[in-house]
């Protein structure tokens, strides 16, 4: 295998001058995103015992999966809720909880 057949193999990304998506498309997902977002928050506002999930939480606190997980493994994350065997979830209390705990003076 040479160096090349190795670099597509393990899903390179394409160069810049191959993207697909256009600066208008790039700009319509973002504000999908960023409506989402605001959606959210206020969907929150409503309910203080609303249980997020995991990427909600995620999403609220404007970090990456990765990094929500590397916190709660910590344990200095906020209490979690197991809604299923497998899927986890916080409640917006706990979630405030937590950032007024880490909130600096």
């Amino acid at each position: 295998m040479s160096l090349r057949e190795g670099e597509t193999s393990r899903g390179a990304r394409p160069s810049p001058s191959k993207r697909t998506e256009t600066k208008q498309q790039r700009k319509q997902r973002l504000a999908k995103r960023r409506a989402k977002q605001r959606q959210l928050r206020q969907w929150l506002v409503e309910d203080d015992d609303a249980v997020l999930t995991f990427r909600e939480w995620c999403a609220l606190n404007g970090h990456s999966e990765r990094q929500g997980r590397r916190i709660l493994t910590s344990g200095n994350g906020p209490t979690v809720t197991q809604l299923s065997d497998r899927r986890i979830g916080i409640s917006r209390r706990n979630n405030r909880e937590w950032q007024a705990k880490r909130a600096r003076a």
